[in-house]
């Protein structure tokens, strides 16, 4: 790890950069850079992905390799100690767009005066899990994935079995039966983030198999595979989604009292104006989620909802785009979603988006024909 930060003294590098260069797990680079952290041997910065350079005491740490006996520390204990203590004046805040693996950008929000990516980062470190809940749409899948590039994610349903966890035996090439081994085992093996998503769509017998990975065990046993003990890498992290007032979201003890600390995500209007999304129909959002909050309504376009909005009336313009707006509402808030619509942004009437009459046939020809002699027919 020295080495590489020696060899590259003007850039800073990412736990992804270097886990791929040196082909070990972002568990075991993430460790090993926050030692040298720790010791004074490199330097970090960064929000929501950390990034390491090399300082003056990089090149004489790459010489001399230090292998530590077993059981002689505790390194998530080392890594909490080493992003804590650090004075809060002294941490460049990353408050700009970060751009997720997917390409897509997020922009970061405060959580307990400190970037969101950030404070998850503090919460990995410290090894405490957190489950994220609010309505679909407000960014808590974006957050993580922003947070944490060594990233695996379970998108959960009612259909999710243990083996979507766990693993299962899967056919080969030649008609044998070979044992997969799924996200949670790879996550606890390479000492990676795991994002559990719509956890509590997921049957809490399900979810039994993911608990003795969080709490002081730090293992599983999977059944289906001769028994064999799973035990977690130093890194492992787990994080969850929950989206209230889902149909079949259940949010039951077991899983609720797994996660120390829980954070209500809601959507930031103020972003979406910033992002040119339409003022008046962001106006319309922010009504409309005051309703839901009083209990007078049950739906409220969020984030999501507002850029699709963006996008459609690019392509299609404003009325169609209103009109999609009203009709992506649930059929029993539609009425109250056009009203607010009419009202703030002033047009007369509207109703979701439907298919028309039938084009007339003149309408219907590809562009560049003008009648019959161009269907392909001679006489």
């Amino acid at each position: 790890m020295a080495r590489l930060l020696a060899d590259r003294p003007a850039d800073a590098l990412t736990i992804g950069d270097m886990a791929r260069q040196l082909g070990h797990s972002h568990g075991a680079v993430r460790n090993a850079a926050l030692t040298l952290v720790r010791r004074g041997e490199a330097d970090q910065g960064g929000m929501g992905q950390p990034e390491f350079r090399a300082n003056a005491k990089t090149a004489a740490a790459a010489q001399t390799a230090v292998i530590s006996p077993p059981g002689t520390h505790s390194p998530r204990a080392q890594a909490a100690t080493a992003r804590t203590t650090i004075p809060a004046a002294a941490t460049p805040r990353q408050t700009g767009p970060i751009r997720r693996a997917g390409g897509q950008v997020y922009h970061p929000r405060e959580l307990a005066d400190l970037p969101d990516v950030e404070a998850l980062n503090r919460l990995r470190d410290a090894g405490v899990p957190v489950l994220l809940y609010g309505p679909p749409g407000t960014g808590k899948t974006s957050l993580v994935e922003a947070a944490f590039e060594d990233l695996l994610t379970v998108a959960g349903d009612g259909d999710t079995t243990v083996g979507d966890l766990v693993g299962e035996y899967t056919q080969d090439d030649a008609g044998g039966y070979v044992f997969q081994y799924g996200p949670l085992v790879t996550a606890m093996t390479e000492g990676r983030a795991l994002l559990i998503d719509d956890a509590t769509l997921i049957s809490p017998k399900v979810l039994a198999a993911l608990y003795p990975a969080m709490d002081g065990r730090r293992q599983i046993q999977v059944k289906a595979h001769k028994g064999e003990t799973i035990k977690a890498e130093p890194g492992f992290y787990v994080v969850a989604g929950h989206n209230p007032g889902v149909h079949g979201a259940v949010l039951t003890q077991a899983l609720a009292s797994r996660f120390s600390v829980q954070i209500q995500i809601g959507t930031d209007y103020d972003l979406a104006l910033a992002l040119r999304i339409d003022a008046r129909v962001v106006r319309v959002a922010r009504h409309l989620a005051h309703q839901v909050d009083l209990g007078e309504l049950g739906w409220a376009p969020q984030l999501r909802e507002l850029l699709s909005y963006q996008k459609t009336e690019a392509v299609l313009g404003t009325n169609a785009a209103l009109a999609n707006l009203v009709g992506i509402a649930p059929l029993e808030d539609r009425d109250t979603v056009a009203a607010a619509v009419i009202k703030t942004v002033g047009v007369r009437k509207i109703a979701p988006l439907t298919l028309g009459k039938q084009l007339p046939a003149s309408a219907r020809q590809p562009p560049g024909t003008t009648g019959p002699a161009h269907r392909g027919r001679s006489r």
